[in-house]
């Protein structure tokens, strides 16, 4: 009979060591509810903002505002209760959602990757190419194949029989965890995890690659110093958020037994489930002089508002 209910074991440790990691998480969360809001709420109000990069941009957050709330709530829940249970239902649910905006945020950065080169190598094309109409429809798309990739991922591992033990090691519900626990082959699973996502990670990663080469060329060409100082800052900031996204993937996911332990893999999963949410933000807002003046031009109504109203 299979299992209906299962125990998320989280990191281990004793009550201070539990009460330390709801603080780490709580503190993480936090940073990447406020950050990530920040960028959507400023992206939105700012009509200087109203361009493809930053509504891929506002986009990007709010993914990562889904994401790590998919996972952070209820890890904290599970680090202050003494039962860390989770029922079939509710880890299904988890990981359905978890799987979708990974997926989907693994797409986006791809197609930010592409909208960049459109703007730098085809800027007389650019704003046909990228209308609203087909910026909307290449979101759209990354949401679709998100949804496909979670279809099928959840659909195979809860379908397997889960009849000896319902600890599952780790703070969420995964797929390398739940292996561990099914009782019947999982030959299929490991082979199709391995070969969506190694074709995922590897595809996205080569549509970044030939973007940014074509980009680094025109850069190179450019005459002006200024110019090629803005593309390269703005650049950088993406190329900084997908190198750390894909990497994590990459370690957790896109090898066979890349990772040895589930204590490792708990590791890397804070990195793209928590930290790297919270640092987008930072680094397209600190890296950005766009958002940073839209963040000042946003102080400064406000600061008038309040005036106005006194």
């Amino acid at each position: 009979m299979s299992l209906r209910v299962f125990v998320l074991v989280g990191f281990g440790g004793g009550a201070e060591t539990q009460a330390l990691l709801f603080a780490v998480f709580l503190a993480l969360y936090m940073v990447t509810v406020l950050g990530n809001l920040t960028m959507i709420v400023v992206i939105t109000l700012d009509a200087r903002l109203h361009s493809p990069m930053y509504f891929f941009l506002k986009n990007l957050s709010f993914v990562d505002l889904c994401l790590s709330s998919v996972i952070a709530p209820k890890a904290m829940a599970i680090f202050l209760s003494s039962s860390k249970v989770i029922s079939f239902e509710g880890c299904a649910t988890q990981f359905f959602f978890f799987s979708l905006l990974a997926t989907t945020e693994t797409f986006l950065l791809a197609v930010m990757a592409y909208d960049r080169f459109m703007a730098i190598c085809s800027p007389l094309r650019y704003p046909v190419t990228m209308c609203p109409m087909n910026c909307a429809c290449l979101v759209l798309g990354t949401f679709c194949v998100g949804c496909l990739n979670s279809i099928v991922q959840t659909s195979l591992t809860f379908q397997l029989p889960f009849c000896s033990s319902n600890r599952i090691d780790y703070f969420y519900c995964d797929v390398p965890p739940l292996l561990q626990l099914a009782c019947g082959s999982t030959a299929l699973n490991e082979l199709l995890l391995f070969g969506l996502c190694g074709f995922i990670i590897v595809s996205t990663t080569l549509a970044v690659l030939v973007s940014y080469g074509y980009i680094t060329v025109t850069i190179l060409r450019m005459h002006s110093g200024s110019g090629r100082h803005k593309v390269f800052s703005t650049c950088g900031s993406h190329l900084t958020a997908v190198s750390l996204f894909y990497g994590t993937l990459f370690v957790m996911y896109a090898q066979p037994g890349a990772v040895t332990s589930m204590e490792q893999g708990k590791v890397v999963s804070v990195f793209y489930t928590l930290i790297i949410p919270m640092l987008n933000p930072l680094i397209y807002s600190l890296r950005n002089k766009d958002v940073k003046d839209a963040l000042r031009r946003l102080g400064r109504r406000h600061n008038l508002m309040r005036e106005g109203g006194q």
